[in-house]
């Protein structure tokens, strides 16, 4: 695992894409502060900027640093990604238009341990183009996926991942919206 998070770390901190197992489903990962990163992953999946990606953080401690709410509800026991009213720290194209953004503290030890590694957010968005299915395994990742990542984790690639995350909004006025 710690060859997979020193390869993964240097693609990330040079912009690149990478293709990883999280603690849901096989993602599409960069660097959460960098526009030109991010503005990639929406390109491999042909997805409109107007619907944004999901970032993920190791700890409340670095969840802390790009917002100033965070519910008093279990977020950790499953795998719950909330959105966020008035997010700062994270790349522009990564917030939706009424300024808020989609975080999900993970609970995987690989994504963990390079999150923690990398120091900040990473997205994290299914490795799927847009309005494909999800893919539930590797093998189930299109080509076209693959071949424009700028490197693939070579973890768990024969693992099943079939289940994403809660999704949940903190309204303005601080009430809780399930969305998924």
């Amino acid at each position: 695992m710690e060859n997979e998070i020193t390869t993964a770390l240097k693609v990330l901190q040079s912009g690149g894409v990478i293709l990883y197992p999280t603690d849901t489903i096989w993602g599409l990962g960069c660097d959460a502060t960098n526009p030109e990163a991010v503005q990639k992953i929406y390109n491999i999946k042909q997805r409109e900027e107007s619907k944004v990606l999901i970032s993920l953080v190791a700890d409340e401690n670095m969840l802390q640093k790009l917002t100033n709410h965070i519910p008093k509800i279990d977020i950790t026991s499953n795998p719950t990604t909330v959105i966020y009213q008035n997010v700062t720290g994270l790349s522009s194209n990564l917030l939706s238009d009424d300024g808020t953004a989609a975080i999900r503290i993970v609970q995987d030890e690989f994504c963990k341990k390079l999150i923690h590694s990398f120091g900040k957010a990473i997205v994290s968005t299914s490795a799927n183009i847009s309005g494909i299915n999800n893919p539930k395994q590797f093998s189930d990742i299109s080509d076209e996926i693959k071949n424009n990542a700028d490197y693939i984790v070579n973890l768990r690639q024969n693992q099943t991942r079939e289940n994403p995350s809660t999704i949940i909004k903190i309204e303005k006025d601080g009430s809780i919206t399930k969305l998924r």
